[in-house]
Parts: C-alpha cells; sequence; structure tokens
C-alpha cells in the first residue's frame, strides 16, 4: 500500500513539474511570456472570434522586433522560408531595418487593454464609389487601409481615420498631405530590396531603383515611430491556409502571392475578434467599371496580373462571408 502511496505521490510532482514548465515557458499561444510582455499582450475576449478556425495561432504578435526576430522565426518556422513567406535568405535585410524603428508595438498601452476590437479592413475597390460609408468606418475599433488608397477628397466614402496602413514600396505615399501622425504603417516585405529601400531612405542612403517593378518611393514621409516591418509569418498564412497555395508552382508558371487586401485580412483576424470589410467586390463583367474609389484605372487592369490570382482570392472572401466569419458592408 505504502509502495502505490509513494508511486502516487511521485507522479503527482512530476505532472505539477511539467505543467509548470508548459505554464512558465509558453502562453496559450505557444509565446514565450518574455517575448509576448514586452510587445504588450492581446488582451484576449470571452467569446472566440468566428473566423477562429481558420487560424494556427490566434492572437500571433504580427511586428517583427529587431531583439528576437531570429528566435520567433525559428519557433515559427519563417527560418525555413525565403521572402515573402520568411527570413531565410534576408535575416541581415530585416536585422538593419529594424535596428532604425523606434518600436515594434501593436497598440497604445490604453487601447490594448481593449479585449474586443471591431475592425474594418477598408479595400480600394471602385464598389467604394458613392456609398458614404465614412462614418461608418471611422466608428470601429480599429481602421486596416492598404497602399496609396487615400483619405484626403474620399472621407464621405471611407472615413478620416487611419489605425494601420499596410504598404511596400512601390505603393506608399510620397506626398505628406497623406500622412496621419497618429497610424501606424506597415511594410510587407515582398523582396530583399524593399527592406533595404527601407533602411537608405532612414539612413539616408541612395536608393536603387532597378530591383522594382515600378518606381519606389524616394522619400519617406512617415516618421520611424510610426513604421513596423510585417512578420512574414502573416503572408505565409494567407497564402498556404487560406488561399491555399501550392508551395511548388510548375515551372512555366509565375508563383503568385497573396494581395496586399488579403493579407490586411490576415493580419485582422489575429489581432481583432470582429471583422468587417468594405471595398473588396469587383465588377469583373465590366472591364471597363472602376477598379478603385479614386483614379481612372478599370477592371482590365486587374485581369492582366499575373502576380496574383485574383479567382482565387474572390472565391476566399465568397466562402468566408457565406459563413459569417467578416461582414462585408456592401452587400448589392
Amino acid at each position: 500500500m505504502r509502495g502505490y502511496l509513494v508511486a502516487i505521490f511521485l507522479s503527482a510532482v512530476f505532472l505539477y513539474y511539467v505543467l509548470y514548465c508548459i505554464l512558465w515557458r509558453t502562453d496559450v499561444y505557444g509565446v514565450p511570456p518574455v517575448d509576448m510582455k514586452r510587445r504588450h499582450k492581446i488582451q484576449p475576449c470571452p467569446s472566440k472570434p468566428a473566423f477562429a478556425s481558420l487560424l494556427r495561432f490566434h492572437q500571433f504578435h504580427p511586428f517583427l522586433c529587431a531583439a528576437d526576430f531570429k528566435k520567433l522565426a525559428s519557433l515559427y518556422g519563417s527560418d525555413k522560408f525565403d521572402l515573402p513567406y520568411g527570413i531565410r535568405t534576408s535575416a541581415g535585410h530585416f536585422q538593419l531595418a529594424l535596428s532604425k524603428l523606434q518600436s515594434c508595438d501593436l497598440f497604445d498601452d490604453e487601447f490594448d487593454s481593449v479585449p474586443c476590437k471591431r475592425c474594418v479592413v477598408v479595400g480600394n475597390g471602385g464598389v467604394l464609389k458613392n456609398k458614404t460609408l465614412g462614418e461608418k468606418i471611422d466608428s470601429y475599433d480599429v481602421i486596416i487601409r492598404m497602399n496609396d488608397g487615400p483619405i484626403v477628397g474620399h472621407e464621405e466614402e471611407v472615413g478620416r481615420r487611419t489605425t494601420f496602413r499596410l504598404f511596400y514600396p512601390e505603393s506608399v505615399f510620397s506626398d505628406p498631405k497623406h500622412n496621419d501622425p497618429n497610424s501606424t504603417v506597415i511594410l510587407t516585405a515582398f523582396k530583399p530590396h524593399d527592406l533595404k529601400w527601407l533602411w537608405e531612405l532612414l539612413t539616408g542612403g541612395k536608393i536603387n531603383t532597378n530591383s522594382f517593378w515600378k518606381k519606389p518611393a524616394l522619400n519617406l514621409i512617415y516618421k520611424p515611430y510610426q513604421i513596423r516591418i510585417l512578420d512574414p509569418f502573416i503572408i505565409r498564412t494567407a497564402a498556404y491556409e487560406l488561399l491555399n497555395f501550392p508551395k511548388v508552382f510548375p515551372k512555366n508558371q509565375k508563383p503568385q502571392h497573396p494581395t496586399t487586401g488579403i493579407i490586411a485580412i490576415t493580419l485582422a483576424f489575429h489581432i481583432c475578434h470582429e471583422v468587417h470589410l468594405a471595398g473588396f467586390k469587383y465588377n469583373f463583367s465590366d472591364l471597363q467599371s472602376p477598379l478603385h474609389y479614386y483614379g481612372n484605372a478599370t477592371m482590365s487592369l486587374m485581369n492582366k496580373s499575373a502576380y496574383h490570382n485574383v479567382t482565387a482570392e474572390q472565391l476566399f472572401l465568397k466562402d468566408i462571408t457565406e459563413k459569417n466569419f467578416v461582414v462585408n458592408l456592401i452587400q448589392d
């Protein structure tokens, strides 16, 4: 009898030790607390988001930090992929660019304490024309925009506030009138030269424009405190888990990557509890219809893109809307 009691006692001690180690070393998302504490933990919501089943890690911290991005890349497998899905051959470029930024925080302390954030991702689609959604968009906790979709002159259609704006060198504003000092801008790096571009702008170096599909911005209207670099894990999640892209494309086919819009939605899934969309519908039946709510580009340009799989993205958007994972503010 005494032997059984000793065995039970030892088993209990061992179990306690294992649980203690697990709880001490990692939080519920598998990230060491020391890392997340520095980043401000995303406050959990009492109920699961509608889209929770789509993600391996909900509430994943989306911005890279100079101190530990290599360690976290190893933890999440990003050290096994090249850009835009990992850091394998670009760690040095990431390190240089990150060293010039002032923060990798997600939200400020006050807003970070809000547990159930309502977010809207504002696309640049022509469907936003004449919908007067500006006031509605401004009512959300978090407003995510992308590329050079302007606010100035379009406030009635798209609102005035911006929490986050995703960009890459060829799509970033260069006119200071577009800078909102209260917004955070997020570099979405698709190639090593994107990081080199940021580094050169932040250090006053000479920009080499030969490695870009169109001329990138030659000046930076944002201050270092506003700038973040998106973790490639977010882009990889969009490509492989949400759009189900193949990891290897046939030799006669150009590799395809998610659009900034789908990447922005993936970001929202990781930092929000409720996600609404605006400006993601396109009229493929009329190639002369407006591509964007601004400018004169038409839908004919969308069909010429070999870099993106627009059909796969539209099917994904249709699926998550029908499943009520997201709410599309424009139904017609």
